[in-house]
């Protein structure tokens, strides 16, 4: 028999009206002959009001306890959906992550998966049963319960179909699949029906939001097939699977926008071995992730580094950079928060030269000034003015034919 997992995002499940809607198509998919393994996020802003109540409560928060409180909100989603399948004549059993085996480090609040065993899912199905998990959680080879961080639902899920070999991964969400170019900013882009692993690697490094990054490299690794669908209308979305692009697809799949960085630039750097280990060595330990960086050319001895950082990351990094300048000798350091990147990301870069020449003219003519680039194989970064981020995008997407010819109009919500 068909094996589907299917996920479902927290605006998925955000009231009853939404849940009952998710177990009309679990009982729809499970009627027509497929075993189901759902995984849930909290319901809505669930975690949110966690969070907030943790805060309101005390200024100190263990990363043990806020675990143990933010993997309560996914199991009420599962205990809910359950009852909601039940009215439905569907027999359906709940499961945390620790009850599934969902093994992880001992990482509290962005623990890894190191193994899942699944024999209590396998057992269940064998049974007849619908499967819903709580999504996002996970025990530590120490046994205490964690939590995988951003995105961790849609690992779970991709997790789950990897270890019971499903036969797809379904990630409902609140759009109906991967576009072109976030819709919002971008009003003439369309729906991907297919993109590879590759791409959509590529996509979710530079800051698109539909799929976590660490989802997609489970699913690469494992070779999963994902279709990204909205819970809104249950049409058909878009297709990520390991199938290379034909000769006849477009040379870029897709521009990728992101507001979400800000820049830090230490001036007057001593030039020397050792000195950008020294820099970034301690923001590494301090867990900020650094995404690009630019070195310019030494001059009387000295250099200027530039990088970005996630702005949530802002302070903490500035602080730790601004002390290590000053342990160096460097001449200061400056910030700026009014950055955004604009990539381009197509498979057909390999083949095809002059790709980052064309984007550089369409800038240019644009008037959009470009403040530092990053390249691989399939993707072309650049740091912008965050003032010129609609324009950058828009230009560019037009620039490589991916204008749908009409403005995107997402459907109203309705219930299957």
């Amino acid at each position: 028999m068909t094996l589907i997992v299917q996920k479902y995002g927290g605006t998925s499940v955000a009231d009853p009206d939404r849940m009952r809607a998710v177990a009309d198509h679990v009982a729809y998919t499970r009627q027509h002959g497929a075993d189901v393994v759902v995984v849930v996020s909290a319901m809505g802003k669930s975690t949110d009001n966690l969070l907030k109540l943790a805060n309101d409560v005390s200024t100190v928060h263990p990363g043990r306890e806020m675990d143990m409180l933010l993997t309560t909100g996914e199991r009420v989603s599962m205990s809910l959906l359950c009852m909601a399948l039940a009215e439905r004549g569907i027999d359906a059993m709940s499961f945390t992550g620790s009850q599934v085996g969902i093994i992880t480090d001992t990482a509290h609040g962005k623990a890894k998966i190191l193994e899942v065993k699944g024999d209590r899912l396998r057992e269940a199905l064998g049974e007849g049963h619908v499967c819903v998990v709580a999504g996002f959680q996970g025990v530590s080879t120490d046994r205490e319960i964690t939590t995988l961080g951003r995105g961790g639902s849609d690992t779970t899920a991709v997790a789950l179909a990897a270890a019971l070999d499903a036969d797809a991964c379904e990630i409902y969400t609140d759009v109906t699949g991967v576009f072109s170019a976030d819709p919002r900013i971008v009003p003439q882009a369309h729906k991907l029906s297919r993109i590879n692993f590759d791409e959509m690697l590529e996509m979710a490094g530079a800051g698109s939001k539909v799929l976590a990054l660490r989802s997609v490299e489970f699913a690469r690794n494992h070779n999963v097939p994902l279709h990204v669908r909205s819970s809104f209308t249950w049409e058909h979305g878009t297709w990520v699977t390991s199938e290379e692009p034909s000769m006849e697809d477009p040379i870029i799949s897709g521009v990728v926008t992101d507001a979400s960085e800000a820049k830090l630039t230490v001036l007057g750097v001593p030039d020397r071995p050792g000195i950008s280990a020294t820099l970034f060595e301690p923001l590494a330990d301090a867990n900020v992730n650094v995404d690009m960086i630019v070195q310019n050319t030494s001059t009387e001895g000295t250099t200027d580094i530039s990088f970005t950082v996630p702005s949530a990351d802002l302070k903490v990094a500035e602080e730790i950079v601004s002390r290590v300048a000053a342990e160096m000798s460097a001449a200061g350091v400056t910030r700026d928060g009014e950055i955004a990147k604009v990539s381009l990301v197509g498979a057909g870069m390999k083949t095809s030269p002059g790709i980052a020449a064309r984007m550089f003219r369409c800038l240019a003519e644009a008037n959009v000034n470009i403040q530092m680039i990053s390249t691989s194989t399939i993707r072309i970064s650049v740091v912008i003015n965050a003032s010129d981020l609609e324009t950058a995008a828009r230009s560019l997407h037009t620039e490589f034919g991916l204008d749908s010819g009409e403005s995107y109009s997402a459907p109203l919500p309705e219930r299957k």
